[in-house]
């Protein structure tokens, strides 16, 4: 049931809209501000940005347009005395805001609760080292690594590991300032740019899972311990791509039912141990052959995978969320789609949803190109189908870069194909549709790019229709 002493909530925003951390958190802190005022609960928004729907006076009770800093929040919270801070609508920003107030020590001498993930369940989630040993005591795979505060330390685990290796900093979104090594120069250079950009001043640095397939669950949880998967994700590309730059498909389509048991089974028991009262993002590797899986890492929060499942699955995450985070649990919570089941049933998908990142190349064209574990993206869209090639077709049409339909670049060089499709661009999915023009094979361009051959015959029977169509 809801909780009774909670009757005013500061919710924090998560600031400029910039790469990886954009208009997903205004949605899910818009939604986490009409559900606690449906519980009759003031809310106080913070954000910097003005030009968001959240710091509209309709969707907020209280605003503050301030800046995003620990020293500022903790003025707003003295001033307001909310009842509880809900950190988890705001993205990266608004969990590193909550461990910073929580260092200056302001929820303690203020009487604040803090709502949906604990700052110790933040630190678990964000610190690599702690996240690591958790998983180690649960019995989940993780890849071989080690969290380091120096470059030499680094450089050192990397020695015991071998080239090429990821380096992820603690508490960064987007991927923002990680990426590959494949030797000790480049390993230097990243390591030392991520433990900059760290608000711990650390890195991870693991064993490289390249080319294995990538597979998310979003997955809720109440403070009964009740659990649902809300959706699963396959990553088109494999991993060496974030998420946030790869081809999204829901549900999940080369999974065998009984590995979709066990990764669903692993993310329920992650966000147990973690004690999240709210919604959460769990990231797996699993390898193309022996179907072997690993824990990459857990978004203790909203993310823009929950925009997207939301969005896919018609379940509203954020809403949800808020709701769990002041006490109701998900059996006393209203579907807001169907009118007459609650929250804890799980979404069933009857059809395909294709995700496909925007970038702006098209605009800064002497940019690199290259995508990688870093967020270069700055919007996404998403189209249903009731197939793959149908969804993907209007995923294409949606990016209004000129393609009516799923079409190449009209490349007919096999050389230059190849090296297209070797390093992956924002065009490498317009080349492989050049490739198959051209006769390549499917084993072969799946052996090129890392892609699952399963994805690869659905763009395949595009090409192959394509000349019976019409022209126009």
């Amino acid at each position: 049931m809801r909780n009774p002493d909670l009757n005013k909530v500061l919710i924090i925003g998560s600031g400029p809209i910039q790469i990886g951390q954009a208009a997903e958190f205004d949605y899910s802190g818009s939604q986490a501000c009409l559900s606690l005022r449906e519980e009759g609960i003031t809310t106080v928004l913070v954000n910097s940005n003005p030009a968001t729907i959240m710091t509209d006076t309709d969707i907020a009770d209280i605003v503050y347009i301030e800046p995003l800093t620990p020293e500022i929040i903790s003025k707003i919270i003295e001033k307001e005395k909310p009842d509880g801070v809900l950190p988890t609508m705001g993205g990266q920003t608004g969990l590193n805001l909550a461990a910073e107030v929580a260092d200056l020590g302001t929820y303690q001498k203020n009487n604040v609760k803090i709502l949906g993930t604990g700052i110790e369940t933040i630190k678990t989630a964000e610190d690599r080292d702690l996240f690591a040993k958790l998983m180690n005591n649960l019995g989940e795979p993780i890849p071989a690594s080690c969290a380091v505060n120096t470059v030499s330390g680094a450089v050192e685990f990397a020695e015991k590991i071998n080239y090429p290796v990821i380096v992820r900093p603690a508490y960064t979104l987007g991927g923002s300032g990680g990426g590959i090594a494949r030797d000790v120069s480049e390993l230097k250079v990243i390591a030392s740019h991520g433990l900059q950009l760290s608000r711990i001043h650390q890195v991870l640095v693991e064993q490289c899972v390249l080319g294995w397939y990538e597979f998310e669950y979003e997955v809720m949880r109440d403070s009964a311990d009740n659990c649902i998967t809300v959706c699963n994700m396959e990553n088109i590309d494999p991993m060496g791509i974030h998420t946030g730059e790869s081809i999204v498909v829901a549900p999940a389509q080369t999974l065998s039912d009984c590995d979709h048991q066990k990764l669903r089974s692993a993310s329920l028991k992650i966000i147990r141990a973690l004690g999240i009262c709210g919604g959460c993002n769990v990231q797996f590797a699993v390898h193309p052959e022996t179907a072997e899986y690993i824990v990459i890492e857990v978004n203790p929060r909203v993310s823009r995978s929950s925009a997207l499942a939301s969005k896919a699955t018609g379940y509203p995450i954020a809403r949800v969320a808020a709701k769990i985070a002041i006490g109701r649990t998900l059996d006393e919570i209203p579907n807001a789609i169907t009118g007459n089941t609650v929250a804890s049933y799980e979404p069933a998908l009857d059809y395909v949803v294709v995700k496909i990142p925007r970038w702006p190349f098209d605009k800064f064209r002497d940019a690199d190109s290259t995508i990688g574990v870093q967020m270069k993206s700055t919007g996404e869209v998403m189209a249903i189908g009731r197939t793959i090639e149908e969804a993907l077709q209007k995923a294409v049409r949606s990016l209004d870069i000129g393609k009516p339909w799923l079409s190449g670049t009209g490349c007919n060089d096999i050389e230059k194909i190849k090296n297209k499709l070797k390093i992956p661009t924002d065009e490498r999915l317009y080349y492989m549709v050049d490739a198959l023009n051209a006769g390549i094979a499917v084993d072969e361009i799946s052996g090129i790019t890392g892609i699952n051959k399963f994805f690869i015959y659905k763009i395949k029977n595009v090409v192959d229709v394509t000349p019976q169509l019409p022209q126009s």
